[in-house]
């Protein structure tokens, strides 16, 4: 499991510094050699944090490949457990998400706030488990299937993290309009806040 620090990259380049890309003038770095510096955290203070914002968000944009290879994102309500490298989400069988995945198509979860951001992705399966259904089951479930837990066709998805990225802002909203007009009056750019990817 690898923490890999991006500083540099705000919410508009996930994913522009790799571990393991070398730079013009400088040594190839890996991440069996990678040190973070002291300022940066460690793969458990990440994963905190990851657990710490996701308590925030309750709604992701689920995005899987359909059989021509496109990307379809949708709306889905993530179910209210701690996270330990899984997220669930209820749909049905029936659901166009449901064949995609069962045909392989990887899952990326993503989620916005007014300061932070975080992507989850991975592999994920479809679930028919009824005592898992009224474990997750609540209101907000109840709210789109009238029908309780044995909704006909019910199922979960879950989605299995193999990396997590995040953007932080800490301060807020105004903290970072103040962030953004200092690099403006300074001339240097905005570091888009705190950025780590967690590797699962």
């Amino acid at each position: 499991m690898t923490t890999t620090p991006h500083a540099q990259d705000g919410p508009s380049q996930p994913g522009s510094t790799q571990p393991g890309s070398t730079q013009p003038g400088s040594a190839q770095t890996t991440a069996t050699d990678a040190r973070p510096a002291p300022d940066e955290p460690t793969h458990a203070e990440a994963l905190a944090k990851v657990r710490e914002l996701l308590d925030e968000h309750h709604l992701a944009m689920l995005t899987t490949l359909d059989a021509s290879g496109a990307l379809v994102s949708r709306p889905m309500g993530v179910q209210d457990v701690e996270f330990d490298g899984d997220l669930w989400f209820f749909t049905t069988l029936d659901s166009h998400k449901v064949a995609e995945i069962r045909a392989g198509s990887p899952a990326n979860a993503a989620f916005a706030g007014a300061s932070s951001w975080v992507s989850v992705s991975g592999t994920a399966e479809v679930v028919q488990d009824q005592a898992k259904i009224e474990e997750l089951w609540n209101p907000v479930a109840a709210a789109w299937y009238p029908d309780g837990p044995t909704t006909p066709q019910l199922c979960l998805v879950r989605l299995r993290a193999q990396s997590v990225e995040y953007w932080d802002s800490p301060g807020g909203r105004l903290a970072t309009v103040v962030s953004l007009v200092k690099a403006k009056v300074t001339g240097r750019a905005y570091d888009g806040g705190e950025n780590a990817t967690v590797e699962l």
